[in-house]
């Protein structure tokens, strides 16, 4: 405020507050009032300078509570002193407003994010700030009332405020500001880490990444997790020297996780910690973990570290191609799965490395893996050594790289796939018969589908060998509407080509799935017949698409100019004796018939939900249609009169249509009192009614009442 308030006019001081408000030009105003927090009497200054550096430095934002307990640490005591812990109004009062405490969260935070640049930028501002808040915290976790928990608690005690943050952080901290007074610290809670709680809290927090480590459920509490493995874990090498001289290790041993030390080392990249158990004679490289039975070569090289694996492939006795029982997976496979190049580098100088070997989960090479990935430059790589077979199939499925990159998508994979003159563009796989083009087709992938297209040894028309179809047929039945719009522009293509297995065509597939734009493209075409039966069912088009409530498809052959809905498009019957409209009928898609037979119906069920299906009676010609029902008053009895008594056996006269020329027809209907309600929303007039009378006595059965629309259907919408 005082920096506003020292321009002279309203403008400049708006002007001013805009800047500040945007954290441009507040470093003289930060700098006047750490000027001012210096110059507090007595231990006010120390403490706000104390207070800044812990919330500057910490490894997360700190809660009000831990902030009090760590400035109420003093360094050399035995046990926290509740009397010194100091209150927070007493913190931040020193701090002259350059601190504030969230009243949601009580996170503490600095005032702006523009301030913790500030107080970084100035490395003399505070001294060691680090080690500082290593030793407050080894302090804490050395206190007798903490030593004392047991090590298989889940949480720290609401006494211990400190305890979880200084139990989780306190090896960062010691790793950037190491002293001797820190390494004594350090070296004493070592000596017994796997019985104490600190230990416990550090891998429960660590087993909630899983990206991190192992699961650990802290049942058991730290079992074996020594201060060899809290070590190596954090990454402290400079304790050692010292803490290998404490005891006898077992240094090949595993912990409560399956993990070794070295293999803790290997997983957080921690290259110094390696490098020094590696000069241990009795050191195992090749000991694997107990979980999943992988190696420090295989967990560095999955996870990326490159200097871990340097660290480790440079040594003779480490088995570069040793695999994991779980999935089979090599050093290689992981670091090719995960893209990461140049582990992949490191590894392939090995001679004997094998750069083709097959994992057993699904019994694929680096290469496949990462042309499934999409790791371009590590395809590059591989596809560089003779070693490596760009074809290989694997046993389980068959596929190829080719074909795993097609299917997802990966198009600059498949071109450098494609630019190696060894790889098959044709190759298809051995449980479905599928070509790349084929699984890119299927997929939607256009970019790829144009790739293999533009090639003049790839055919567009090749069906596989399991359903006999075509990358039309697959594109059609998927949806993809720009592959299929490619694939018709294709000279080889046959848009009309049926399957082996089922004899379903590409327009019978599209309209099953109600691909209705798909199933458009296709009717326009006038070497596609769009009447044609499968082989399997004996359903049309139009019945596939009934059967499976596709009204829109079922729309089309009607919206079109210059197409009629033919005689042999609804009439065809099934191999079950069913037509359109009794397929969707039999399976409760009543407004599927209605569009069928060019009329919006639907049948809504009575009060007690009952529904009676119509039987349908037909030839190749004309339908006829029973319809039964009863009042939507079971109590009620329909007599011989208008509205208020109806008939009780009600002569119905319904419209019944031809379908090969359309011509409306009539027929005459009983309707029954004793049957379920099932009546047409539309009006359609009973015999001797008025039209205005009829309307009155059908619309009880609307759903909605008197106001609902014709063609509205409980359950449908």
């Amino acid at each position: 405020m005082d920096a506003i308030l020292a321009e002279v006019t309203i403008r400049q001081r708006r002007k001013k507050l805009e800047d500040m408000s945007q954290g441009n030009g507040l470093d003289d105003a930060y700098t006047a009032t750490l000027t001012r927090l210096r110059a507090q009497k007595g231990n006010k200054s120390a403490l706000g300078l104390k207070v800044l550096m812990w919330v500057s430095y910490s490894e997360r934002p700190l809660r009000a509570g831990e902030l009090c307990h760590a400035l109420g640490v003093e360094i050399g005591s035995a046990d926290l002193d509740p009397e010194n812990i100091p209150a927070l109004r007493t913190l931040l009062a020193p701090c002259l407003g350059l601190v504030t405490v969230e009243a949601s969260s009580s996170i503490v935070r600095l005032v702006h994010f523009t301030l913790h640049e500030y107080l970084l930028s100035d490395p003399s501002l505070f001294s060691s700030p680090h080690a500082t808040i290593a030793e407050v915290c080894l302090t804490y976790l050395n206190f007798e009332s903490v030593m004392e928990l047991s090590p298989t608690l889940h949480s720290a005690p609401s006494t211990l405020l400190l305890l979880e943050y200084a139990s989780c952080y306190w090896g960062k901290h010691t790793r950037m500001g190491m002293t001797e007074n820190v390494k004594t610290l350090a070296l004493r809670l070592l000596a017994r880490f796997d019985e104490h709680i600190s230990a416990q809290l550090l891998l429960l927090s660590n087993s909630k990444d899983t990206d991190s480590g192992p699961y650990f459920d802290g049942i058991g509490g730290p079992t074996g997790f020594t201060g060899l493995h809290g070590a190596s874990f954090l990454g402290i090498v400079e304790v050692f020297p010292d803490l290998l001289g404490i005891k006898e290790w077992d240094v090949n041993a595993v912990d409560c996780t399956g993990s070794t030390a070295l293999i803790w080392a290997a997983r957080k990249r921690h290259e110094g910690v390696v490098r020094v158990l590696l000069e241990r004679a009795q050191v195992d490289p090749n000991r694997a973990d107990t979980e999943d039975g992988r190696t420090p070569l295989d967990w560095a090289a999955a996870k990326g570290h490159e200097g871990v694996v340097k660290i480790l492939s440079e040594r003779e006795d480490v088995d570069p191609n040793k695999a994991d029982p779980k999935y089979g997976g090599t050093p290689l496979l992981w670091a090719a799965l995960n893209g990461t190049e140049g582990v992949v580098k490191i590894l392939l100088e090995r001679e004997d490395l094998d750069p083709d070997q097959a994992g057993t989960f699904y019994c694929r090479t680096p290469l496949e893996w990462a042309a499934l990935s999409g790791h371009e430059g590590v395809v590059k790589i591989l596809l560089e050594r003779d070693k490596v077979n760009p074809n290989y199939a694997d046993p389980r499925y068959g596929r190829t790289a080719l074909s795993l990159a097609a299917e997802n998508g990966h198009e600059r994979v498949v071109k450098t796939l494609l630019e190696n003159g060894r790889v098959d563009p044709n190759q298809a796989d051995t449980l479905y018969g599928q070509t790349p083009l084929s699984w890119a087709a299927e997929n939607g992938r256009e970019g790829i589908v144009q790739i293999f297209l533009e090639r003049g040894d790839v055919n567009p028309d090749q069906a596989d060998t399991f359903y006999g179809r075509t990358p039309l047929a697959w594109a059609a039945q998927s949806g993809c509407e720009g592959v299929v719009k490619i694939l018709l522009q294709q000279e080889g293509v046959n848009p009309h080509r049926a399957d082996t297995r089922s004899g379903q065509t590409p327009l019978s597939l599209a309209a099953e799935n109600g691909q209705e734009r798909i199933v458009k493209m296709l009717l326009a075409r006038e070497d596609v017949n769009s009447g044609q039966a499968d082989t399997k069912d004996g359903r049309t088009p139009l019945a596939g698409a009934a059967v499976n409530w596709h009204s829109g498809v079922v729309k089309i052959p009607s919206e079109r100019q210059g197409v009629r809905t033919t005689t042999t498009t609804t009439t065809t019957l099934d191999r079950k004796n069913k037509n359109p409209p009794s397929l969707a009928f039999s399976t409760g898609h009543d407004r599927v018939v209605g569009i069928i037979r060019n009329d919006v119906i639907s049948h809504p069920r009575d009060r007690g939900g009952q529904v009676s299906l119509p039987s349908f009676h037909g030839n190749k010609d004309e339908y006829t249609i029973d319809i039964q029902s009863s009042s939507h008053d079971p109590n009620t009895n329909i007599k011989n009169s208008p509205p208020a008594a109806p008939p009780a056996r009600l002569h119905y006269r319904e419209r019944i249509w031809h379908f090969k020329d359309r011509v409306p027809k009539s027929a005459d209907r009983n309707l029954s009192a004793t049957e379920p309600p099932l009546l047409p929303s539309v009006v359609h007039e009973p015999s001797g009614l008025e039209p205005d009378s009829s309307r009155a006595w059908l619309e009880p059965f609307e759903p909605g009442g008197a106001t609902s629309r014709a063609g509205s259907s409980p359950g449908l919408d």
